[in-house]
């Protein structure tokens, strides 16, 4: 546990953290440090700790569907402890980590509060452990890019500067994903990643179902070109313009024109994860939209469930309950909030805006010119499409020169690729070669 204080010493909360850490003997190399964080908001730390880049993994199939209880933990050979030590925090009423009063606990569930709070975690654990010569990582999945690229920005001027920041599913800036009304915005975007689905469930015309990325190539092209010029015709779309639309969406969706058209071109994820296999009587995943579910109506509008949350809660809550308290040996009643239990009321603190933190990651690029970026993204992540984190990094404004300081990775799987066994070990290739040339030369 962290203690979480005021400029006056009073402790205000209380972070759950695991780190994983090398014994250095005296005069040997200072290993790389990296700080991991999931998303939610409201995640605790254990969807990337035991998925992805820790020393053992939860055991799924292959191709990251739910095996039969009970749930197993197995040695991760992708783990990334051989690159650097890895620091797991859990943020404020996550995880074990608590207010130190409950009327406290409002403090730290926002955007502003969460940055400051996780930044000040790290302060205190590169004094506590003598790390502050350490060639210095961020990683985030989800919310937790978000929060990546504010703590780039706010660290930064608190004298704190990283060598890479590596985003997993990312979101930075909220317009390119909240369909709320005159934002057209996200309808674009996600397109190519219900082509991507289509693609994957045989829903697509003959010519596009051979090849997934001839398939992407035509609809990332006309998603942000004919498609939202079309859109943002509104009302003023010509009923030939119209028709033309819908032909191309039913082409590039697998949805049926008529649907489309009731939809006025405009189809929110819930109601594609629901449509595309309706007449199947199926669903498909909004986390991860290659799996499928079964709900007990085929009508309405949305899915009862999201068939990959459905897939991947179960094993990683049972196998972190026994992992943290027979192998680490950290022995607490307390429930282990994994996903949404403690964190109710977030404050976005934008001010009637969307939240975007693009341009904290900027501000940091600015300031340190050497910092490298990787960006990993799933094609069949309904939750964080490909193309917005395309977009947003598109539209961020960088600086001449540090483009190239940027790696941009995808893979054959949705926003949790790393589930999928072949995508797991690509990841542990591709940020292998990352922080392989974001590290200092010797």
């Amino acid at each position: 546990m962290m203690p979480i204080k005021t400029d006056t010493g009073e402790v205000e909360a209380h972070m759950f953290f695991m780190a994983y850490t090398v014994d250095r003997p005296q005069g040997s190399p200072v290993r790389p440090l990296t700080f991991s964080f999931n998303g939610g908001p409201g995640s605790a730390s254990v969807w990337l700790h035991l998925g992805a880049l820790g020393p053992r993994r939860v055991k799924l199939n292959d191709d990251g569907s739910l095996p039969a209880p009970p749930y197993q933990l197995v040695d991760n050979e992708a783990t990334w402890l051989d690159l650097t030590d890895i620091v797991f925090i859990d943020p404020v009423n996550t995880g074990y980590s608590r207010a130190a009063k409950p009327d406290l606990t409002k403090k730290f569930l926002g955007l502003e509060g969460d940055i400051s709070s996780i930044g000040e975690f790290i302060r205190l654990y590169l004094t506590r452990n003598e790390r502050w010569s350490s060639p210095l990582f961020l990683a985030g999945e989800s919310y937790g890019t978000t929060r990546a690229a504010g703590l780039s920005g706010y660290l930064i001027d608190r004298g704190i500067a990283f060598n890479g920041i590596i985003l997993l599913s990312t979101v930075l800036n909220f317009q390119t994903l909240l369909f709320t009304k005159g934002n057209d915005l996200p309808y674009e975007l996600i397109l190519p990643t219900y082509t991507a689905t289509a693609w994957y469930h045989k829903k697509l015309p003959s010519d596009l179902q051979g090849d997934l990325h001839k398939a992407l190539a035509e609809s990332e092209a006309w998603a942000l070109s004919g498609y939202s010029d079309i859109l943002a015709k509104g009302d003023q779309l010509s009923p030939s313009e119209r028709d033309t639309a819908i032909t191309k969406l039913a082409r590039l969706t697998g949805l049926s024109q008529e649907y489309i058209g009731l939809s006025n071109l405009r189809i929110e994820i819930q109601r594609f994860t629901k449509e595309l296999l309706r007449d199947k009587r199926e669903t498909v995943g909004r986390l991860d939209s290659r799996l499928k579910g079964t709900d007990a109506q085929a009508t309405g509008d949305r899915p009862e469930f999201d068939p990959a949350m459905a897939t991947i809660r179960p094993p990683y809550t049972a196998t972190f309950a026994q992992y943290v308290r027979s192998d680490l040996g950290y022995q607490s009643d307390q429930p282990y909030f994994i996903l949404g239990d403690g964190v109710r009321g977030w404050n976005w603190g934008a001010d009637n805006s969307f939240a975007d933190t693009s341009d904290a990651l900027r501000a940091a690029f600015t300031k340190n010119p050497h910092m490298k970026l990787f960006i990993g993204s799933g094609y069949f992540d309904l939750a964080t499409p490909y193309v917005a984190a395309r977009y947003t990094l598109a539209h961020s404004g960088f600086p001449a020169g540090t483009r190239k300081n940027i790696t941009e990775k995808y893979y054959d799987a949705g926003h949790m690729f790393y589930i999928e066994l072949q995508s797991l070990h690509q990841l542990k290739k591709d940020v292998t070669e990352f922080l392989k040339n974001a590290r200092p030369n010797p």
